[in-house]
């Protein structure tokens, strides 16, 4: 199914397409610390989250010193390897509201609507080429059992008067976008866009450097002390060029899926895999299928299939069906695993069995950073200094400007709307300990595959797989289907 093509051989086409447009100079201009330094902010991770908290500590305090520690180079993780879906939390709703009230819910989902548009503002106002697109998001029913999955959400929506953002959608109407002959009925998310989410990463890595933020690619950071020494906490490094420390005033821990191996943090996360395929150009025969107006489109698993055109005329689609991880740890089975490539090419074909004939190009995977109720979150540890988000559950690329947002405040110690918001300081319930997290995850989410495979196919699922799957909503955790 996926020919010669193998995931993990290279970095994702959409990094390469960006590094590609880079000079040398400008790739190179982030090398490794080796040494001592010291900065005012300390943010360990160069994905979105890492990126934009510099970039918003540097729109609040101008000359503030920020250093940014990476271990690969910016956007080498998830930030570049995602779909590019850049959505509001309208479908997130009814648990917002359940974690933080109408109100609180309310002013979470308009914040992460307006990061949507903040980000396309961004990118036209800075030039930066990230192929921003507004044209909206279609949830569609891809099998009986997925039907009216968004219907909760529909109705509180219309309820608390904001039915506008998530607009329930007739068969006919989603066929109107994209012709699947699995699509049902469905909802549609006008808000939400999409980039190409290396260039976005890259973008921001290239402005901030400008601005004078110092960023080291190429370096581990090590543990973080116990204790400060002058005010300052000293985090070791490790690099390809020799051992140094990065000592800052305040830091900000923003290692996405990464997060799971550190002490403190790791047993509100688990870490499962997704993987993208994507196609030759097919510019003539998105036509053909109606899918023109560049709508980021998915189904209705838990497992999610997504999928989304690029500029020239691709379709690049993913399944969240990857494996869980072992320990925290993010092995080969993130990057490598051809099986899992194989189930998001199955999405594909079953999807648009018309294009059975179309080549795939590519392939390549990356972890996500499941929470236990499948929304981010972000705090400072004990101590006051250090500062942490993460937990985007696979739909990070709007709510991570959020979270920098977020962040940045309160490494400043500020008190605003966006510190003051629901997802500040309510961290979600721990999952347990090893080895029973990262058993329990790769069983669950094997059984959560299987049952929405034979769901698809027109099958009942097994009565130890149903029950399976039923098991973290009966323990508490917002994981799995709802039914």
């Amino acid at each position: 199914m996926l020919g010669d093509v193998r995931p993990g051989k290279r970095r994702s086409w959409w990094l390469r397409e960006a590094l590609a447009a880079e000079s040398r100079e400008l790739r190179e201009a982030a090398p490794p610390l080796a040494g001592d330094a010291r900065a005012d902010v300390a943010i360990l991770g160069g994905g979105y989250t890492g990126l934009w908290t510099a970039w918003h500590l540097t729109e609040i305090s101008p000359g503030i010193r920020v250093a940014i520690i990476e271990r690969d180079i910016c956007g080498g993780g998830p930030s570049g390897r995602n779909g590019g879906f850049v959505t509001g939390w309208w479908d997130e709703l009814p648990s917002l509201v359940e974690r933080h009230g109408v109100e609180g819910g309310l002013a979470v989902a308009r914040a992460v609507s307006a990061a949507v548009d903040e980000i396309g503002a961004w990118t036209k106002r800075h030039r930066v080429p990230a192929e921003y697109r507004k044209a909206g998001y279609v949830q569609a029913s891809a099998a009986p059992a997925q039907d009216g999955g968004w219907r909760a959400a529909v109705e509180l929506c219309e309820r608390l008067g904001v039915g506008e953002e998530y607009v329930p959608l007739t068969a006919d109407e989603v066929a109107a976008r994209v012709i699947s002959p699995v699509f049902r009925d469905g909802v549609f998310m006008p808000g939400a866009a999409t980039v190409q989410p290396a260039r976005l990463a890259r973008g921001l890595r290239r402005l901030l450097m400008k601005r004078g933020v110092t960023i080291h690619e190429g370096t581990v950071a090590g543990a973080l002390p116990d204790e400060r020494v002058d005010g300052r906490t000293r985090i070791p490094t490790r690099s390809a060029t020799g051992d140094g420390s990065i000592a800052a005033e305040q830091v900000v821990v923003a290692l996405n899926a990464w997060a799971a191996q550190r002490p403190g943090l790791g047993r509100r996360l688990v870490t499962w895999s997704s993987y993208i395929v994507l196609t030759e150009p097919i510019p003539h025969r998105l036509e053909k299928i109606g899918w023109t107006g560049g709508e980021g489109v998915t189904d209705s698993r838990f497992t999610l299939h997504y999928a989304r055109t690029t500029a020239d005329g691709r379709i690049a689609l993913g399944g969240g069906g990857g494996r869980a991880g072992t320990g925290g740890g993010i092995g080969k089975s993130f990057t490598h695993d051809v099986g899992s490539a194989e189930r998001a090419a199955a999405g594909l074909r079953r999807w648009f069995p018309s294009l059975d004939d179309v080549r795939i190009d590519d392939a390549w995977g990356g972890p996500i950073d499941i929470s236990a109720d499948h929304l981010p979150f972000f705090g400072t540890l004990d101590g006051g200094s250090v500062h942490f988000g993460h937990g985007y559950s696979g739909n990070g690329v709007g709510p991570a400007w959020l979270g920098g947002r977020i962040l940045a405040g309160l490494a400043l110690e500020r008190k605003d709307e966006y510190t003051a918001l629901g997802l500040v300081g309510a961290a979600p319930r721990e999952f347990p300990r090893e080895p029973f997290r990262s058993l329990g995850a790769r069983v669950i989410r094997e059984a959560i595959v299987r049952r929405e495979q034979a769901e698809e196919a027109g099958r009942q699922p097994g009565r130890i797989v149903r029950e399976l799957t039923r098991l973290p909503r009966r323990l508490g955790y917002h994981l799995g289907p709802k039914r």
